[in-house]
């Protein structure tokens, strides 16, 4: 396992910022850790990194404990934080050429022209930093954490506050990256998680409340399926309901009816239903739910 958390809580003051975290992240995962603002992400995402410790539980990165062996996690980890604290005044080759100082790394220059190359920055290496666009900077506050060539990649709010067209650079850079790489980014946009990530980890007030992949979340996460059908006539709304597995039924416009399912899947049993009542299907299909509306479903307050 690349990364291990183990009954992480985290207390300020009276306040439980992450109440008793944990999983674990394979070594080559792509993992999204999902929450509203406040719920956590960034408290976990710097404990991990060895920024803060936790009040209670244990953290593993690549089998080094982050209270025991603090300096060997920090060099297997690059890490861009929210808000990607650079060096304004340096130009783009001189803050890169410190960092990878900083590492220790033996060949500096031969370092840092691959992290410009792989980063996209060769047009803008002798600009400095405070000059540069939030897309660019972005990718030296990226190139700065990969410098060093880490195992581990922590990314928190990589896409923050970029336009449309940083968006798909970053997110294409991100998705490269995490060939090679085990890779966690913390983010509230749903998009970029189904864009990026295989697996998305959701935390709500400090509590995990969804932990799966991508693909499976939406099914796992409310343990229903919506399938849309229309007939070439109506239908008996009581009657579609009785199939089993069918929890209810909604009539849309025409004879377009809307069926959720618990995790069966109801469509050859809606064809049979057709069969039996003398109708013809016009059209079927399953609808899966987007990460956007689990996400709202598991983190919205109820009051």
């Amino acid at each position: 396992m690349a990364i291990v958390v183990e009954n992480i809580t985290k207390v300020y003051g009276g306040q439980k910022a992450l109440d008793d975290i944990s999983f674990t992240i394979n070594a080559g995962e792509v993992v999204g850790l999902l929450g509203p603002n406040g719920a956590g992400k960034s408290t976990m995402m710097k404990i991990i990194t060895c920024f803060i410790p936790p009040t209670s539980g244990m953290v593993t990165v690549n089998g080094n404990d982050i209270f025991e062996h603090s300096l060997e996690v920090r060099k297997k980890i690059g890490y861009l934080p929210e808000n990607n604290p650079l060096y304004p005044d340096l130009y783009v080759k001189e803050y890169l050429c410190f960092v990878a100082g900083i590492h220790g790394l033996p060949n500096k220059k031969k370092a840092v022209e691959e992290m410009i190359e792989l980063t996209g920055l060769t047009i803008e290496q002798n600009k400095k930093i405070g000059a540069l666009s939030k897309g660019f900077k972005q990718r030296v506050g990226l190139a700065q954490a990969l410098i060093h060539k880490p195992e581990v990649l922590i990314l928190d709010e990589p896409t923050s506050g970029l336009d449309p067209n940083q968006l798909l650079e970053i997110r294409n850079l991100i998705r490269e990256t995490g060939k090679e790489k085990t890779v966690m980014l913390s983010t509230h946009i749903m998009q970029e998680v189904e864009a990026v990530c295989s697996r998305a980890i959701i935390i709500d007030k400090g509590k995990i409340v969804a932990d799966d992949s991508t693909a499976n979340l939406s099914l796992n996460a409310a343990g229903i399926q919506t399938t849309i059908v229309e007939f070439n006539k109506p239908a008996d709304r009581n009657q579609l309901a009785s199939i089993p597995g069918v929890l209810r039924v909604k009539v849309r416009e025409g004879n377009i009816y809307e069926i959720e399912s618990d995790k069966t899947d109801v469509r050859e049993l809606v064809f049979k239903f057709a069969v039996d009542h003398n109708l013809s299907v016009l059209s079927m299909q399953k609808s899966e739910r987007g990460l956007e509306e689990i996400f709202q479903q598991l983190t919205v307050k109820k009051g």
